[in-house]
């Protein structure tokens, strides 16, 4: 029972039900009243016939009321989808039929797009919403199955679960290279493992008062959420409207006094490129943490100078393999802008390994692919067994049988320290403000347009907020058929927001190489060069 996500949170609430868990501008969850509200709407799930293993998708923003519906659903032995409000209809309800649930718990501002999906009579038949939020929603395709007044109706009483340990959590969907985003399963075994590490390692205590940044569909916020609440410290979800201004983002961390704050680096370059910070800026902050992207040394220079009195680490770690499954703490400011900041060693209970085309280790100092072995691998892509089996593979060399590898894309090397070191992506996979983006899955949604002859997606480096720019090329059908603003506009309602190309240029015919295959280096180079031209 203590192996389970809600279990850890329901024993700090027994603890001190009088503790602050949440603080979200003027509004307070305590941990007394998150489990009772969890385990009413547990109680209501499980009436309306949730089961062990049911799918239950959160379409909701950081806020006390996806706290309740998160441990809510996990006390009804299922397992939460967060959906990204951000992303176009036809997007959701990719991931919505993927998932294959029936509920949907939401609240503002979601009704405009679940009224359009709701307008789909197939959807309507197989899809219910319980409202969460005191407000109705302004809808005309869908009344909620039920809201939060019948929530409060039912019982604060505690719950017995059937769920294992090694039962999934949660579903996080990533971008997929066919258009088809795919579903990485994630057991509580999974995200327990590395944030009882964390605590211990980081010294999480009551007395914490932690940030939430990420949106609740990226993986980090799963470390924010568990690994504040199951030490009984204090989370302080980022107001969205925040985000993109780098003095109210400082102005957050004072007023809120924070004790740690993790984002993706993207923010915290964002921050040093507008001068947000002040020297011995944010007098409560002992912690500072980023993953997700590299973190340019002159920007980790700007942040260690400011702030001597901060411990800063660098974690890595994608979707699969659950947060983070290395970690470095900075010992002490980098002299050198050029010095490299490696992604330092595994967690306990994690592997690193860069190996060669034959999955033999390379000697240090070499690059090889990198793989990644432990107790934070997920069982694999939900429903999709051939994905699974590419990215998740046998260990070789006399390893156990029930050992596995999850092979990255990424290459990387070991330093003569025997610190690993990123050097870069393998494959089309790339990282925009910290989300992972398959450019293949944008291609596909651009090949669905009319108008279009010929297009290629590809990234380079930007020194903008977004780390790597999202360029494409495209030949028209017909001279003026489309433009860049037209074809943006249309690739917004297939793709969100973060997947929507910055740079575009049109061309006559796309470059092809000596295969007859796009020259995507070629377009590279183009796009750089067109970058480097003075306005």
């Amino acid at each position: 029972m203590t192996d389970l996500l809600q279990a850890e949170i329901s024993a700090q609430a027994a603890r001190r039900p009088d503790a602050l868990a949440l603080v979200l501008r003027e509004e307070r969850l305590t941990y007394g009243e998150l489990e009772a509200a969890s385990n009413r709407l547990a109680r209501l799930l499980r009436d309306a016939g949730c089961v062990r293993g049911d799918r239950v998708c959160l379409f909701m923003p950081k806020s006390p009321a996806v706290l309740v519906a998160i441990l809510g659903v996990l006390k009804a032995d299922a397992m939460w989808v967060p959906l990204d409000l951000a992303s176009p209809t036809a997007r959701l309800s990719k991931v919505i039929e993927s998932c294959d649930c029936r509920w949907i718990l939401a609240a503002e501002p979601a009704a405009p797009q679940l009224d359009e999906l709701f307008a789909e009579p197939a959807f309507a038949a197989t899809h219910a919403v319980g409202w969460l939020s005191t407000r109705a929603p302004l809808a005309q395709h869908f009344q909620p199955a039920f809201t939060t007044a019948d929530v409060a109706s039912q019982s604060p009483s505690p719950l017995t679960y059937e769920n294992a340990v090694g039962d999934p959590a949660h579903l996080l969907f990533t971008s997929g290279s066919t258009g088809v985003p795919k579903g990485v399963v994630i057991t509580h075994g999974n995200v327990l493992h590395f944030v009882r590490w964390a605590r211990a390692y980081f010294g999480t205590a009551p007395e914490d008062r932690i940030s939430w940044h990420p949106p609740l569909h990226f993986d980090l916020a799963t470390f924010d959420i568990f690994g504040t609440l199951g030490a009984g410290a204090c989370l302080y979800p980022v107001p969205p409207e925040l985000t993109l201004l780098p003095h109210k983002l400082a102005e957050f961390i004072r007023t809120a006094e924070l004790t740690q704050w993790f984002s993706v680096p993207s923010v915290l370059n964002y921050m040093t490129k507008f001068a947000a910070l002040r020297d011995h800026d944010f007098p409560s902050l002992r912690r500072l943490l980023w993953c997700g992207e590299v973190l340019p040394t002159p920007t980790l220079i700007d942040w260690m100078k400011r702030l001597p009195d901060v411990s800063f680490t660098n974690l890595y770690g994608p979707t699969e393999t659950t947060i983070a499954s290395s970690y470095y703490t900075v010992p002490r400011c980098p002299e050198d802008e050029r010095a490299e900041i490696p992604i330092g060693v595994a967690c306990p209970g994690e592997e690193l390994l860069v190996l060669d085309e034959r999955l033999r280790p390379v000697p240090p100092g070499e690059v090889g692919d990198l793989y990644i072995a432990g107790a934070g691998l997920s069982p694999g892509y939900w429903r999709d067994g051939e994905k699974t089996r590419q990215a998740f593979i046998p260990r070789p060399l006399g390893g156990a049988p029930s050992d596995r590898l999850y092979r990255t894309g990424d290459l990387a090397r070991v330093g003569s320290d025997g610190l690993v070191y990123y050097v870069g992506r393998a494959d089309t996979q790339i990282k925009s403000r910290g989300y992972r983006i398959e450019l293949g899955e944008i291609e596909a949604a651009l090949h669905s347009l009319t108008g279009l002859r010929e297009c290629a997606v590809v990234a380079v480096p930007s020194n903008g907020f977004e780390g790597t720019a999202i360029c494409c090329a495209f030949v028209p059908e017909s001279l003026g058929g489309v433009t860049p603003a037209g074809l943006r506009e249309a690739l917004a309602k297939l793709v969100p927001n973060y997947m929507l190309p910055s740079r575009w240029r049109d061309f006559d015919v796309l470059p092809k190489n000596a295969n007859g295959k796009i020259d995507r280096p070629k377009l590279r180079q183009a796009f750089l060069a067109d970058a480097a031209v003075p306005d």
